[in-house]
């Protein structure tokens, strides 16, 4: 009797000990892959998913929102699942108090999650009339809802399998090593193999299959393209460069030319057969061989006797948009010598990724030898020389100078359409913006360089043409985005907004990295002055920087009327 009333005050504590103890035990045995969620995963992955559904710089089709939601949501679940862990090294909640959190998020999130998806319809309604848009149909919600769950799920089944495949490791090292030794050798070993996975397998066969895709795209030739019977055009029969070898956009830039009666008509004068001059990849084998393969073409052409030449550093697949080169046609009547070359098959995105010094070795090469022979000719005789980079365009050219006070004094013009993020010369002049002014329109005094985020903006100009003209939408991504974004709320959402950016864009880390880079996926089909969509408005950039003679603000109204139609 004396053993069982000392024994039995002790068995309480003897209960409370054992449950202290063995509470890790109990959850490390559990299956991985079949283990209940975490509430603090739950709860912060619907706040991740409400939020994705706020508006970013451009309307996301119903599908991408989907991705987007469901992508961002696991990375909210992976959060609060790893604050969680962190919680429970210091207190371990007792049954009673994870019960009561799971009713409180069964109670909130459904319809917090309801009021959000209808926000998220009104605020994309009301960005694509913003941006001029026709608007979503309503019964993309529920598929948009449908992708997401499909989403968060897969990315949740592929996190509990690696998890799955970490425990299974550490029970094979735990032979060997301790228990916390053998869990971080798991935790590695699953990381590096899935690491090299996705960079080896995944990864490098991507990049591989797009350039295959690319090079074989590149091979083609657009509808309706064919061969010019000009011999003031790279590809001719009189041409040093051959058809071939211009790759497709080659192809497309060199037979898009107005033909001289629409110059005619247009100006009201007699114009001149238009000078395009492009080498390919396949051209030469080298960027300094295209580029003086480029300057022979010039020599055979008379290019140096036209009024105007420009330079047009490409994007990554060699592609120019037809109303830049165009408009300068139509502005001096023909008298005009436009030259370019390729330096990639990839995308802009993809070249920027994989290798972005391809892009300034060519703009280094074309622009240098085109400016060394253009230096040689008496100062009085030569024509004036301009130059054109969109997109990563813009980032070989920037690098080709190096500096703003190069830029102005390299060329008679600069027009940059779409910056990104990593130029120098860009960043360093935003950076250096006079007080007040915007970070999407800055202002630089000293230098005869001017910011547009609307094109028509550049007609209010007064005193001498500028030099350096920067076109960066307010709404185009490709200026916008940047790394920082994950931690860091960007200038451009702060104080006065963009003319085009929604006042209901709000900065949320990880959350606007995210939905700006989906924006890049569809930049370029937002309609004419936003996005990554500059088109016809490239004709108040090239007034704003060399107007022909007698050039008005009536005439560039008419002009992009006409190449808009």
């Amino acid at each position: 009797m004396r053993k069982l009333l000392v024994a039995a005050p002790l068995i309480p504590a003897q209960r409370r000990v054992r449950e202290v103890v063995a509470a890790p035990t109990v959850v490390g045995s559990r299956r991985v892959v079949r283990c209940g969620l975490s509430v603090t995963g739950v709860g912060l992955c619907a706040v991740f998913y409400c939020l994705t559904y706020t508006p970013s710089l451009l309307p996301r089709p119903w599908f991408l929102q989907g991705v987007v939601a469901g992508l961002t949501a696991s990375f909210g679940y992976a959060g609060g699942t790893a604050i969680g862990a962190v919680v429970r090294l210091r207190w371990w909640p007792s049954r009673r108090v994870e019960r009561i959190a799971w009713r409180v998020l069964l109670i909130l999130v459904p319809p917090l999650i309801l009021l959000f998806l209808w926000l998220g319809t009104r605020w994309q309604r009301e960005l694509r009339l913003r941006l001029g848009m026709p608007p979503q149909q309503e019964y993309d919600l529920m598929r948009t809802v449908g992708i997401s769950i499909l989403t968060f799920g897969a990315l949740l089944l592929l996190a509990r399998c690696l998890r799955l495949a970490a425990h299974g490791f550490a029970r094979l090292f735990g032979r060997l090593v301790p228990e916390s030794a053998a869990y971080c050798a798991g935790f590695v070993v699953v990381t590096v193999l899935s690491w090299s996975a996705f960079d080896g397998l995944l990864l490098s066969n991507l990049v591989t299959s797009a350039d295959r895709s690319a090079a074989i795209t590149d091979s083609g030739t657009g509808d309706g393209v064919v061969r010019p019977a000009s011999a003031l055009r790279s590809g001719s029969l009189g041409s040093l460069v051959t058809w071939d070898s211009l790759g497709r956009q080659g192809r497309n830039f060199v037979t898009k030319a107005p033909p001289v009666s629409a110059l005619t008509a247009f100006s009201g004068r007699p114009a001149l057969d238009p000078i395009r001059i492009y080498a390919g990849l396949s051209s030469a084998d080298t960027a300094q061989d295209r580029a003086a393969l480029v300057v022979r073409e010039m020599d055979r052409t008379g290019a140096w006797n036209r009024d105007v030449i420009a330079v047009f550093t490409p994007t990554g697949t060699g592609w120019v948009d037809n109303d830049v080169p165009s408009s300068l046609e139509y502005m001096y009547t023909g008298d005009t010598a436009l030259v370019s070359m390729q330096y990639s098959y990839l995308p802009s995105w993809i070249s920027f990724a994989v290798d972005r010094t391809k892009v300034v070795d060519a703009a280094s090469a074309l622009i240098t030898a085109v400016r060394e022979r253009w230096t040689r000719m008496p100062a009085h005789d030569r024509p004036k020389l301009l130059i054109f980079g969109e997109s990563l365009g813009t980032y070989g050219t920037e690098k080709t100078f190096g500096t703003a006070a190069a830029m102005v004094e390299g060329a008679d013009g600069i027009l940059l359409e779409g910056p990104m993020f990593a130029n120098p010369v860009h960043r360093e002049l935003t950076a250096g913006r006079a007080p007040g002014s915007p970070v999407w329109d800055p202002s630089y005094p000293g230098l005869p360089v001017e910011f547009s985020s609307e094109s028509h903006e550049l007609r209010d100009l007064t005193g001498p043409p500028r030099k350096v003209v920067y076109m960066q939408n307010s709404s185009d991504p490709v200026v916008w985005w940047s790394p920082s974004l994950l931690w860091h709320k960007p200038e451009w959402l702060r104080g006065t907004r963009g003319p085009d950016v929604t006042p209901d864009m709000h900065w949320y880390p990880v959350i606007t990295f995210w939905q700006t880079t989906v924006d890049l996926l569809f930049a370029n089909k937002a309609p004419i002055g936003h996005g990554h969509v500059y088109k016809s408005g490239a004709v108040d950039g090239w007034a704003a920087l060399a107007p022909p003679p007698g050039w008005t603000v009536a005439d560039t109204v008419r002009l992009r009327t006409l190449l808009d139609t």
